[in-house]
């Protein structure tokens, strides 16, 4: 039997894309500086869950006292950014803006039963890989528990408010598995995507929601016998075949 290798659900996308980058980074430890899209993101992240988690407490913040924490990640000097292509100062002016758009538009339609939630390592044996990750939000709806993930980018709602969806499905899914595993019940509703268009000026910045049907049935072996990706990505990273993807845009020279 394998020794169980750990496999985060936010890099799943990153090791189909160039299993090469996925090593590199997740095994042997190298890092780059973070981008400045990357941290904008997890200021995001910091104050929205501040904001829905207060709910959850029963000591509601108000929007502008959790961007409190939207500021402080993007000011945190201790962490190596880049801060290149969008500066710290617009940076806050994107991300706040953005934070104040889903506490006033999203939030309130939303029914929280746990706020980046981590849980516990998921191991399958049979393929031997250990499944990891933060659960951004699980929700109650009419269909039973489901998850929510957000996801910022400049790409990430249309204008007509369509929220991007396409090539999340296999992360979406491992988030299922990993909510089912710690709550011990089962995930029955669609995956909610919440997007967050990064623009530079108010008309560019966007929130919207979108969802993923059965979005772990694409990690599973079929029951006519076809391999799910949790088997394709057990055979990478089992084999040590860690090959690189020349056309994946991260490995670009830029």
């Amino acid at each position: 039997m394998a020794v169980p290798i750990q496999i985060r659900a936010s890099s799943l996308g990153e090791l189909f894309d160039c299993p090469a980058r996925w090593q590199a980074k997740h095994l042997i430890g190298l890092r780059l500086p973070i981008s400045a899209a990357s941290r904008l993101g997890t200021a995001v992240h910091a104050g929205t869950a501040l904001f829905d988690q207060s709910r959850l407490d029963g000591n509601p913040l108000t929007a502008d006292e959790a961007a409190g924490a939207v500021a402080d990640v993007i000011q945190d000097k201790n962490e190596d950014v880049d801060w290149i292509e969008v500066s710290q100062k617009d940076a806050e002016k994107i991300a706040i803006p953005l934070h104040g758009l889903y506490c006033e538009k999203i939030a309130p339609k939303q029914n929280y039963v746990a706020v980046e939630a981590l849980c516990d390592n998921l191991t399958i044996t049979d393929i031997g890989i250990t499944l990891t990750g933060t659960v951004d939000r699980v929700r109650i709806t009419d269909d039973g528990l489901g998850i929510a993930d957000l996801k910022t980018g400049k790409t990430a709602v249309a204008a007509d408010g369509t929220v991007k969806t396409l090539g999340h499905a296999a992360q979406i899914g491992v988030y299922e598995l990993l909510a089912s595993h710690a709550l011990a019940q089962d995930i029955t509703a669609p995956a909610q995507i919440i997007g967050f268009q990064t623009g530079k000026t108010a008309k560019g910045q966007r929130v919207g929601t979108g969802e993923i049907y059965q979005a772990k049935d694409v990690l599973l072996d079929g029951e006519d016998g076809t391999p799910g990706l949790l088997r394709h990505a057990s055979k990478i990273v089992h084999s040590g075949d860690f090959y690189g993807n020349p056309r994946s845009p991260l490995c670009a020279e830029k």
